[in-house]
């Protein structure tokens, strides 16, 4: 098949762009992913297709994002019912702490910095805290979704705390027995995207200036939220149910990993603690001002209605990037790093190759367990430093994570933000191609240099 494999891929991209709509896109790349495996056979290649989405609620994991998604939706739902959400607007804004759209930024900058224990609770916890900010300083949700996409994930590579850092550990150790810690230390100052990407969020938010699709959709009216008619209340109806939200995904990832945070399961933890936010939120709404049950289960589903389109995109993500492994499009794309290079050009043409796997596939840490087989062992024979190639690995898959629109990440940015998804993947490629810029460019001078 060999270069076939690009093709499903090159589908989304052409359809999402040319018809903006994220959902054909998925499903025509799907199929078509189908009916290459299928060898052209359409009805064999259709029916794998709808077997391969019914196959995405075999994981517990995947059904456990599909029921999160629609609980979040009916906890926003609720809190802005309650009036919390309105009282919290006014709270923030009469002290200095987010009383311009540069403080609002920079709250929102910090807040993902800070929660850097799980990638997608750092994109909940500063999407929902700040999407109500951007809508009172007329901030589009698309910067909002650019800031905490391009903060949340880059910071969880720095910051190796988490899960992210043992799961490099795990994938590097049978390369380097006993140095896989020091060579996971080393990447940090080579790690050149994600430092490259959290400053150019700083300089938007400090300058207030975008660019790219970004800017002319700045300037477009601002729509109004809904139910800002609702009077505001005690800022508590807003904040404890979020608040709840993060201590409770923190003490699930504790418990679900016996006592080890790092080892706990993200996608369980999260669906628990959204749940357990939702109850409070239920709970507050019923008791503290009651509102009628029936009522708040009409709130409830109109906002898991407003997020099915949403989770149709997951799921169909999901099962476009099972389908394309199957179809072994990041085997080829790894394959083209054994062609002879020069020694200066190996960490610049593994970023971009990493950036390529984890656009095509949506996952980095797919990328990373494909790359990893093949970088660590290049530096041995090579004498490049391991630590410069495992970076370019990582960086190279959270730089096209971020571009990928069937990324899980990319996906809950939106989901947080409350933006459209293809919205948020045409507002925040240019970012991150500028980063990219600077990655590969960097690398070339440090391997001209220390090579």
């Amino acid at each position: 098949m060999d270069a076939l494999t690009l093709l499903p891929p090159l589908v989304a991209l052409i359809i999402a762009v040319w018809k903006r709509d994220v959902i054909v896109a998925l499903v025509l790349a799907l199929i078509c992913s189908e009916l290459i495996q299928a060898q052209g056979h359409i009805f064999s290649g259709t029916s794998a297709s709808v077997a391969q989405v019914v196959s995405v609620f075999a994981s517990a994991g995947n059904t456990q994002v599909v029921i999160f998604a629609l609980l979040i939706g009916g906890l926003m739902r609720l809190v802005k019912l309650s009036g919390g959400l309105q009282g919290f607007v006014q709270w923030v804004v009469s002290t200095p702490m987010a009383n311009s759209p540069r403080r609002v930024g920079l709250l929102t900058m910090v807040t993902g910095i800070f929660v850097f224990i799980e990638s997608n609770l750092s994109l909940l916890t500063s999407g929902m805290l700040s999407r109500p900010l951007f809508d009172r300083f007329r901030l589009s949700r698309a910067r909002l979704a650019f800031i905490i996409d391009s903060t949340c994930a880059p910071v969880s590579v720095l910051i190796l705390l988490n899960a992210w850092g043992a799961f490099l550990l795990t994938v590097i150790e049978p390369f380097a027995p006993g140095d896989s810690v020091a060579i996971l230390i080393g990447t940090l100052p080579y790690n050149f995207y994600a430092i490259a990407i959290l400053l150019i969020v700083l300089y938007t938010v400090v300058s207030g200036r975008v660019f790219g699709p970004l800017k002319s959709l700045e300037s477009l009216p601002h729509s109004v939220s809904d139910e800002t008619h609702q009077e505001p209340k005690h800022p508590l109806y807003f904040l404890l149910p979020i608040v709840t939200l993060v201590l409770s995904i923190v003490f699930f990832m504790w418990l679900t990993g016996n006592g080890n945070i790092v080892e706990g399961s993200g996608t369980k933890s999260v669906l628990w603690g959204t749940l357990v936010a939702f109850l409070l939120a239920y709970s507050m709404n019923r008791l503290g001002l009651g509102i009628k049950h029936r009522i708040l289960m009409e709130r409830t589903f109109d906002g898991m209605s407003d997020l099915l389109p949403v989770v149709v995109t997951v799921v169909l993500a999901i099962a476009l990037g099972a389908s394309m492994r199957a179809l072994g499009t990041g085997d080829y794309v790894s394959g083209l790093l054994a062609d002879s290079l020069h020694l200066s050009l190996l960490a610049p043409v593994t970023f971009i190759t990493a950036g390529i796997i984890a656009f095509t596939t949506g996952t980095s840490w797919g990328t990373f367990s494909l790359l990893t087989p093949i970088a660590m062992p290049i530096s041995l024979a090579t004498g490049v430093d391991p630590s410069l190639m495992m970076a370019a690995v990582i960086g190279g898959g959270v730089f096209g994570d971020h571009c990928s629109p069937i990324s899980d990440t990319t996906i809950v940015a939106s989901l947080a933000s409350g933006v459209d998804h293809f919205t948020h993947v045409k507002t925040q490629l240019p970012y991150a191609l500028v980063g990219g810029g600077i990655t590969v460019l960097g690398y070339w001078l440090v391997s001209m240099v220390t090579l």
